[in-house]
């Protein structure tokens, strides 16, 4: 049998590590499961590829278990996870379709059903705290649309909820404006669901802008007790330049955007469960192109990454005003280093211990141990972990086994 220099670097990374385990005399012990896709496997198939990582309990190492699966479809970009860890969810682009996975005991997945040829084609999703919708924002062909998906107690996807066709985002003033929606997130309470998107009518950098129109939007939507979307009061709200990614803190009382084209990142306070205001002393400095963000599971800590400088910035969340103050890294810096651009983040659920980023660009995924005291991170041992297929785009964590979870409670 042959290996890909990448897989073979991976298989000596995972044979060193077992050694040095043992002889420390204490075994590996998986916390988490670690969900990552990538743009094309390492085989002929067109369809993108899952691999499933294993966390070590004490180093945070990861090592490569279960099969790797076909994502169902063509150029995954994003994943979600049911709220009991039972159900995988892989958005992909390249032929409109959303397919969903049961996830097994050791992180084996079986293909279960999906929603094909959506038009527009899926650009993110994310699943509610209650585990009943699925949201989906398609675009950017055409018009730019949220769409809820009721999920079954199984974790099938049912039909599209009304209006079939989704809710529409659109500027007011401008309703001509190509919007081009980039990220989605639901509140933990379930009330309220918030899409970054920016306004290509007036932002195209190398084209034409005919429209005068702010450039980045925050769109925000109250849930009904049916399921059925509001558009939240003054919504949309200005979200700089070219809003990247967003992610709200579990107390339900500040919303975070990263801004692509300043490098920065801007910060809400939540008002009356869904309106947003802007924090008075920001926005918040960023390293160069910020492309993710993630809020541990405590609330305590913010982490963008930034493709540009290949490097992951931390804030500590001042909890009285929502203020993000730089968290200095192990090294002394704001950001401490990635492989090369990264695109996605997670911090694992079971301890809240470490953070670990998709690059694109590197083919790869770095490890890092989160301080939970001063919220700095420092590189995991044998990071950065390559994988087979290129191009990672997203990925998810699960907690493995009977390992409780990081949470807070208002």
């Amino acid at each position: 049998m042959k290996f890909s220099k990448s897989s073979q670097l991976f298989l000596v990374s995972s044979i060193g590590l077992f050694v040095a385990t043992l002889l420390m005399g204490c075994a590996l012990t998986t916390i988490d499961l670690v969900f990552v896709t990538s743009a094309s496997g390492s085989g002929t198939s067109s369809d993108g590829a899952i691999y499933t990582l294993a966390v070590d309990s004490r180093s945070g190492a990861l090592r490569p278990v279960a099969a790797t699966v076909s994502s169902g479809g063509v150029n995954p970009v994003s994943m979600a996870t049911t709220p009991d860890y039972a159900n995988l969810y892989v958005a992909n682009q390249g032929d409109g379709s959303i397919v969903h996975f049961a996830i097994g005991l050791n992180g084996a997945l079986t293909k279960k059903d999906a929603e094909s040829s959506l038009s527009p084609a899926p650009v993110a999703i994310t699943v509610n705290n209650a585990g009943t919708y699925l949201y989906a924002i398609l675009g950017p062909s055409g018009k730019a649309v949220l769409q809820p998906f009721p999920l079954k107690s199984d974790g099938t996807l049912g039909p599209p909820t009304a209006p079939a066709n989704g809710v529409v985002l659109s500027v007011p003033g401008y309703p001509n404006d190509v919007i081009i929606p980039t990220g989605v997130t639901v509140l933990a309470d379930n009330g309220t669901v918030y899409v970054a998107a920016y306004d290509q009518s007036a932002y195209n950098p190398g084209g034409s802008t005919p429209s005068t129109a702010n450039p980045g939007w925050v769109f925000g939507f109250t849930v009904g007790s049916d399921g059925s979307l509001t558009a939240a009061k003054n919504s949309p709200y200005e979200a700089g330049v070219k809003p990247s990614a967003l992610a709200a803190d579990p107390t339900n009382r500040f919303l975070y955007v990263t801004d692509y084209a300043s490098n920065e990142l801007i910060g809400y306070t939540i008002l009356d469960g869904s309106t947003l205001n802007f924090l008075s002393n920001g926005p918040f400095k960023t390293g160069n192109d910020p492309s993710a963000i993630v809020i541990d599971p405590r609330g305590k800590f913010i982490y963008v990454t930034n493709a540009l400088d290949s490097t992951v910035s931390g804030y500590a969340i001042t909890l009285a005003t929502g203020t993000p103050t730089v968290a200095i890294g192990a090294g002394g810096t704001q950001g401490d280093v990635t492989d090369t651009d990264p695109v996605a983040i997670a911090v694992d659920p079971a301890l809240g211990r470490f953070v670990y980023t998709a690059n694109y660009l590197g083919n790869s995924v770095s490890g890092f141990r989160l301080d939970p005291t001063a919220g700095s991170v420092s590189p995991n041992q044998a990071s950065p972990y390559p994988i087979s297929g290129s191009g990672p785009t997203a990925l998810v964590i699960v907690p493995h086994g009977n390992h409780a979870t990081q949470s807070v409670t208002q």
